[in-house]
């Protein structure tokens, strides 16, 4: 996006922005939560708590060591929460957090957004593909 776009308001702009001046907590937050395992994860846990597992099942692609990972990242900031009962095995059950709860909104409007123009996206892909080769 450049800084000349006038149909995007100054405010909102220099919130998205990934440069220099664009504060390291809003890089952060951006970083996590614009990660793909995560926005899948959070999907995943929107309705339900879930074992792991069964979440893994539900997440195509995503290995067990990445699912690990993204979960321990996803609970180190306050937006999931891992319980463990202790059965034989000890099964583990991850939810989203009243905190982690105020993502869905955000994320369904992201994935309305790219479902909506997902069209017109591909078709300027193409375009430029073309144009390139």
């Amino acid at each position: 996006m450049s800084l000349g776009h006038t149909d995007v308001p100054p405010n909102t702009q220099d919130k998205i922005q990934h440069g220099s001046n664009c504060p390291s907590g809003v890089r952060e937050v951006l970083s996590l939560v614009g990660d793909k395992w995560s926005m899948q994860i959070v999907g995943a846990l929107c309705n339900t708590p879930i074992r792991f597992n069964e979440l893994r099942r539900s997440i195509d692609g995503i290995s067990q060591r990445m699912l690990t990972r993204t979960l321990r990242e996803l609970e180190r900031s306050g937006l999931v929460s891992r319980t463990v009962t202790p059965t034989t095995p000890p099964s583990v059950e991850y939810a989203l957090t009243p905190f982690g709860k105020t993502l869905i909104e955000p994320v369904k409007a992201l994935a309305d957004w790219a479902e909506k123009n997902y069209p017109t996206m591909s078709k300027a892909q193409e375009r430029y593909d073309k144009n390139v080769k």
